[in-house]
């Protein structure tokens, strides 16, 4: 086993671990179904699956292609199990969404692709903190009808 290859795999999944804390953190601050456990882990996972199929896929773009996409699949799996619809409400899309691009950046970190990985990390966990008081503004705004206050109470 050549060593260099296991320093550099190591240090990619520190890395993606690293960069999904922020927006595991914000998430978890937020009391939303995926938090500080969840998003580590679907970065390290994502990571490893590339870097594991990596040396059997050398010369083989489209197999790397087939393995993202398998990937990018199963997050949107995951991601629609954070998604909850009440009558007149739809909750967890965020949570979803950083779900998905969380994968993504663990995809992009096991590539190689770290400024991708690195931006990724910033825009969804800025997008998450910075747009909420908007979100929280537009939501006061909305008055809700008689059948979400029956829902809502119960």
């Amino acid at each position: 086993m050549d060593l260099a290859r296991v320093v550099a795999h190591l240090l990619a999944l520190a890395a993606s671990y690293v960069l999904a804390l922020p927006i595991a953190w914000n998430r978890e601050k937020e009391a939303r179904s995926a938090g500080l456990r969840t998003f580590p882990l679907v970065a390290i996972a994502t990571c490893s699956v590339v870097l594991a199929t990596d040396r059997l896929l050398e010369g083989a773009p489209e197999g790397m292609a087939r393995i993202v996409q398998g990937l990018m699949s199963g997050m949107g799996f995951i991601g629609g199990g954070a998604i909850l619809k009440t009558r007149h409400y739809v909750h967890g899309t965020a949570t979803a969404a950083s779900l998905w691009a969380t994968g993504a950046m663990g995809v992009a970190v096991g590539l190689g692709a770290y400024d991708v990985a690195v931006m990724l990390s910033l825009v969804t966990f800025l997008t998450l903190r910075v747009m909420l008081p908007f979100k929280r503004n537009a939501e006061e705004d909305v008055e809700p009808d008689e059948d979400d206050k029956k829902v809502r109470m119960s």
